[in-house]
């Protein structure tokens, strides 16, 4: 399991930040307004800032600074909201400054999310590195082909695990096939028990692709003989190791070592009770290019506070349970 911020799935924590909301600031000021500028002459007190209402002898009821003339917060010409003129007098500014460094406040804008980098290497897909091309009837003779490595398990059970989280897909033969439905079954990249179904169809020589980002394969069934050759491998469509439910949360994608935004495909996470049917669990991506073990995927995930932080739920970060 990637690790996450230092509080995810921790208990309560405080996330409060910025200042208090009565924090009131004042400014003691000679100056004088001709239209609608105020020009200082002489200041004391918290910095003049936008915001501030100006309340003096000579001062229009309401008049706000809007604006930084010359002045940065002291002496200077400053833009009003009420055009008017005020002799040069004693006014004050009063207001409550805007959120400032870290501090106790009354109302909290947190908890706050993070982002996860998602950066893989995956190699190339081979449509046959799980199961050799064969007419099965129902159950596939799987094998650690190119990219996969066989592996067991703690309950003894063999497993072909991929180089990372992928679909796996399904090629026919040519000929007349007849479409069958084929299972696979295995584990995801968190150890949670999967399986999917795959109908074939009826096209001869094409690939059906999967939707689910298996980790390691442990079987692979078929209701019946297609007619035609069927053989088991990987896909570029990639598992996303967190939930990621819109789009709007890829904060950026890039690939094969390029700055510009990559033009993959991304489908966001099912998030209805899974099936064998269903998509997956936390999203799947498709680079613009064909994996080869050397082109890079660097993915920059937004993670919402279901994801991170004290409120954070296994289903925010990782998805529904898989089926």
């Amino acid at each position: 399991m990637p690790q996450y911020s230092d509080d995810l799935f921790l208990g309560s924590a405080q996330t409060y930040m910025g200042i208090k909301t009565n924090n009131v600031t004042s400014a003691q000021l000679t100056g004088s307004i001709a239209t609608t500028v105020l020009t200082v002459t002489a200041a004391a007190g918290d910095a003049i800032s936008v915001g501030m209402t100006l309340v003096g002898a000579n001062v229009t009821a309401g008049t706000i600074i809007t604006g930084f003339g010359t002045g940065t917060g002291g002496t200077g010409t400053y833009n009003v909201s009420t055009s008017q003129t005020a002799a040069s007098a004693a006014i004050t500014a009063t207001g409550t400054a805007s959120l400032g460094d870290p501090a106790p406040m009354d109302l909290g804008v947190g908890p706050l999310g993070r982002i996860y980098v998602w950066d893989t290497v995956p190699v190339a897909l081979v449509t046959d590195n799980l199961s050799a091309a064969s007419v099965y009837t129902a159950t596939f003779t799987l094998a650690a082909g190119k990219g996969v490595t066989a592996v067991t398990l703690n309950n003894g059970q063999t497993a072909y695990q991929l180089d990372v989280p992928r679909a796996v897909g399904v090629t026919l033969g040519a000929g007349s096939p007849t479409t069958r439905n084929v299972t696979v079954s295995g584990y995801d990249y968190y150890g949670q028990p999967m399986s999917e179904v795959i109908a074939t169809g009826t096209t001869q020589s094409t690939t059906v692709n999967g939707k689910k980002a298996f980790w390691q394969v442990t079987s692979a069934t078929i209701s019946g003989s297609p007619v035609v050759t069927v053989a088991l491998g990987t896909t570029d469509i990639l598992g996303i190791p967190v939930r990621v439910t819109d789009a709007a949360y890829v904060a950026s994608v890039g690939y094969n070592d390029t700055l510009a935004r990559n033009a993959g495909t991304f489908v966001k996470a099912a998030t209805a009770t899974a099936t064998t049917t269903t998509g997956d669990v936390r999203g799947t991506y498709v680079p613009s290019s064909a994996t080869d073990g050397v082109k890079r995927l660097v993915m920059g995930i937004l993670l919402p506070a279901i994801a991170v932080g004290p409120n954070s739920t296994r289903t925010g970060a990782l998805g529904v349970t898989q089926a």
